[in-house]
């Protein structure tokens, strides 16, 4: 069984900007895409900027 290696081990400090972006963008992924005033009633603004952006992406959400 030649080539086979032993998983190395990921350092933290290497680890940690990833499990800080990864639930942001998976929020953010979700705001735009999905929400629709659910989360983001803080005024017609944001929802507006969501409506369009789902609107550049494709999404449909009418």
């Amino acid at each position: 069984m030649s080539g086979l290696t032993t998983p190395s081990v990921i350092p933290f400090p290497r680890l940690r900007p990833w499990l800080l972006a990864v639930p942001l963008l998976l929020l953010v992924a979700y705001l735009v895409l999905m929400d629709n005033g659910a989360v983001s009633q803080t005024g017609t603004f944001l929802h507006e900027l969501m409506h369009d952006g789902r609107h550049l992406l494709g999404v449909p959400c009418h």
